[in-house]
C-alpha cells in the first residue's frame, strides 16, 4: 500500500517509514509533485492536521495522511501549542524556538510539559483521527544531538535523558508521534 504522507519535512518521513510495516510505503509531497505550502491555519493540533490531508485529498485525489505536533508547557498555559514551529517566529528555527522556551521557563520550578501529535488519515472517503501525547518536562539545557524541534530540552517521563539522547527505537515507541502512528499502524493493518 502507498499513501501519500502530507510533509516533505524529511526527519519526520524517515521516522514514520521507520515505523511501520514494509507493506506500507509513503509518498511525500514532492512525490506527488505538490511543491506548495500547505496552510496551517487552524488554531487547533488537530484542526492543522485536518487541513493538511484534506487538501491533498481534495487537490491530489490520493488517500493520505498528515500531521501537526505541539509542545504544551503547564507553566506557560499551554504554549507553545499550535504555534511550536514557529514559536520565536516565522523562520521556524528550533534552536530560536528552544531559546524563547528555555527564557520563558527561566527561575520556574513547574517545568511540566507534554509533546501532542495528531494524525489525521483520509482513506477511501473516510476520515480518522489519532492523538499520541507524551508527558515529560522541559530541561533547563539542551541535550544530546538525535531527533529535532525540540527534542533537546523535552526529557520524558520516567526517563533520565531528552529525546535528543535517546535512540530512534526508544523514542518511538515512547513518543507522542510513535503512539500516534501506532494507532494508525492498527487501523492499517486491520484494513487490508
Amino acid at each position: 500500500m502507498k499513501l501519500v504522507f502530507a510533509s516533505n519535512n524529511k526527519n519526520k518521513i524517515a521516522e514514520i517509514q521507520s515505523m511501520l510495516p514494509e507493506s506500507i510505503t509513503i509518498l511525500s509531497l514532492e512525490d506527488i509533485n505538490c511543491f506548495e505550502d500547505i496552510p496551517e491555519t487552524a488554531d487547533t493540533i488537530e484542526g492543522n492536521a485536518i487541513l493538511k490531508a484534506d487538501y491533498v485529498t481534495q487537490k491530489y485525489g490520493y488517500d493520505c495522511f498528515a500531521d501537526d505536533t505541539g509542545l504544551e508547557v503547564d507553566a506557560i498555559n499551554g504554549e507553545p501549542g499550535v504555534y511550536s514551529a514557529r514559536y520565536a517566529g516565522e523562520q521556524k528555527n528550533a534552536d530560536d524556538n528552544m531559546n524563547k522556551l528555555l527564557k520563558a521557563l527561566e527561575n520556574n520550578k513547574n517545568r511540566s510539559a507534554q509533546f501532542k501529535t495528531v494524525i489525521t488519515l483520509n482513506l477511501e472517503g473516510k476520515q480518522y483521527i489519532f492523538t499520541g501525547i507524551a508527558k515529560g518536562e522541559i530541561t533547563e539545557t539542551k541535550t544530546g544531538t538525535n531527533g529535532f524541534g525540540y527534542d533537546p530540552i523535552f526529557k520524558p517521563e520516567n526517563f533520565d535523558k531528552t529525546f535528543a539522547e535517546l535512540p530512534l527505537e526508544i523514542k518511538n515507541t515512547i513518543g507522542h508521534r510513535g503512539k500516534a502512528v501506532q494507532q494508525l499502524i492498527d487501523l492499517l493493518t486491520a484494513t487490508k
